[in-house]
């Protein structure tokens, strides 16, 4: 009996001391981002049906100086996707469907340009229709209007298809609008209705809603913005338009509940639940990060499903991992303050796995072994350069971020949650590299392409001058060129300047950004737009 008492006594000991740390630790993750007199955000972890972690921080409400609480209310956004997906493979478990069925026999008149597109599809984001939210008719104005679900579908059903229904894998907020309406037409009820009857009451989720912008919801958080310093109150939506795709409301704790039922094959049969977790793979057998409603990762090699949320006001994630019972949910109420990191960090913290790697030292020799310029098999490329002794990676379309070795021919980024390890052939010469992170590992081959550098023109002041100004890129998102000591600077709402050098007259090149401007004239050579080229072509109208 006493080697008993003695053992119990030391496990009660070591659990109180880990939940200090683990407080420490997430309060530190949470103050550093959300300040106690700006909007704030909430967060849960649970493990084994414990609380780790619930807390509040900043703002609920700018205005009327309301302090968050836990318990407030969010729009979830994209999270909303696993609640329709539920609901479409609850109606498949009752033979009220198949994920086999086109489309077309639930809307007769939607043009397909003769592909056959599933339900599968939908789920999947496989589709290849257009996502409206990729519209660039889908203005300010146009948010503002309420649709019904057909005259939305009709809003965008006539778009070009961006590719054959299985061949790529791209976000689509379109195939979840179609996907509530599919539940509308087999269950006959709204699909507001349908995830209440069926989901909320049942679960007792009694925190939970459609959204609505006139309806009085008590607790409910105010949404925010931000643009260069100041914070403002986010642009309107109508709650008519994310739909099914992105117009619940919901609390931490009401997640949870969403989450533990779930898993419990409470709310889908137990071979649904694993086929949603499961990646899909496209035609060519390729193997996606995302199955029906949830996207698909692994945290230091536990398994992992998890979905985030941006919607007006809001940005939001989900965690869970199954292996250990493991939930994370961070709400924010600014599309400023990103929650993902931090969730990320929490879940891998309360595993015992973070993301913590100890740096060792190189010889310069060493380090030049890596800088090349590297290709993944879609064309991308991955460039590791050399400046002053510290080594960085740039992805096509992306940042430049410093590396760290921290075993041999392994890397870590400062800061973040992706690691680079380095293939050598039979001769131990670099031969590839693989980037692993929480939602990927993709292999990258070693080219012989030169390692790409700006070369800079010199600018007259009555030149650059007429670059100054704002551009707005979508309502809410503006780009701020700004001049400082004979230097010009770009700033996107929320974050840092960032240099841009001039490599051609109306053209510019982003520091360490793998990204490039192109200012637009018009017949008097006035400056009436700018075009950021960045995974695309992106123009925006000059404002000021």
């Amino acid at each position: 009996m006493k080697k008993i008492f003695v053992f119990l006594l030391v496990f009660s000991i070591s659990q109180t001391v880990f939940g200090k740390n683990t407080s420490h630790e997430f309060d530190s993750l949470m103050s550093e981002v959300f300040k106690q007199d700006g909007p704030g955000a909430v967060a849960l972890v649970m493990k084994d049906d414990k609380v780790l972690y619930r807390k509040a921080f900043g703002m609920a409400n700018l205005e009327l100086e309301v302090k968050m609480k836990p318990d407030h209310i969010f729009r979830i956004g994209s999270i909303t996707k696993q609640f329709t997906a539920s609901a479409i493979l609850k109606l498949r478990d009752e033979g009220k469907l198949s994920l086999d069925d086109e489309i077309t026999e639930y809307i007769e008149d939607y043009p397909t340009d003769g592909n056959k597109i599933t339900i599968k599809h939908l789920l999947t984001h496989t589709s290849g229709i257009k996502s409206y939210t990729d519209m660039e008719e889908w203005d300010g104005e146009v948010r503002k209007r309420d649709f019904t679900p057909l005259e939305l579908i009709d809003y965008f059903k006539n778009q070009p298809m961006n590719f054959n229904p299985g061949e790529q894998w791209k976000y689509n907020n379109s195939g979840y609008v179609l996907l509530g309406y599919i539940i509308e037409v087999v269950s006959g009820m709204s699909y507001s209705e349908y995830i209440e009857n069926n989901i909320f009451k049942p679960l007792g989720m009694s925190h939970s809603l459609y959204g609505s912008t006139s309806k009085i919801i008590k607790n409910r958080a105010s949404g925010y913005d931000k643009r260069e310093d100041n914070y403002i109150n986010a642009d309107f939506l109508s709650m008519t338009q994310p739909y099914a795709a992105g117009s619940l409301l919901s609390t931490v704790d009401d997640l949870y509940i969403w989450y533990k039922a779930v898993m419990e094959d409470k709310v889908i049969s137990e071979s649904s639940r694993k086929e949603a977790h499961t990646p899909f793979k496209l035609n060519d057998g390729s193997e996606t990060s995302y199955g029906y409603g949830w996207s698909i990762g692994n945290i230091q090699g536990s398994p992992m499903i998890t979905h985030g949320g941006g919607i007006n006001g809001f940005l939001t994630d989900s965690i869970y991992l199954p292996n250990e019972k493991v939930f994370v949910a961070v709400f924010s109420n600014c599309i400023c303050n990103s929650p993902n990191q931090i969730s990320m960090k929490m879940a891998a913290h309360s595993i015992g796995k973070p993301f913590n790697w100890t740096p060792i030292d190189i010889s310069s020799e060493e380090k030049q072994e890596y800088v090349a310029v590297y290709e993944s098999k879609n064309g991308q490329q991955r460039v590791i350069s050399l400046k002053d002794g510290q080594l960085y990676s740039l992805r096509s379309g992306g940042s430049k971020f410093e590396i760290y070795p921290y075993d041999k021919d392994k890397f870590f980024f400062k800061d973040g949650m992706s690691t680079l390890h380095f293939i050598r052939d039979e001769e131990k010469q670099i031969s590839s590299v693989l980037l692993s992170n929480p939602m990927e590992t993709s292999e990258w081959r070693r080219t012989d392409k030169a390692i790409p550098t700006i070369e800079r023109i010199d600018l007259d002041s009555a030149v650059s001058d007429k670059y100054l100004g704002q551009y707005e890129l979508v309502p809410g998102f503006i780009l701020t060129i700004s001049k400082e000591d004979d230097k010009i600077f770009a700033q996107a709402t929320g974050q840092s300047k960032i240099e841009i050098i001039p490599t051609e007259i109306n053209k510019f090149s982003l520091v360490d950004v793998d990204a490039q401007l192109t200012f637009n004239s018009d017949e008097n050579g006035e400056v009436v737009s700018l075009t950021l080229h960045q995974g695309g072509d992106h123009e925006a109208k000059k404002i000021e």
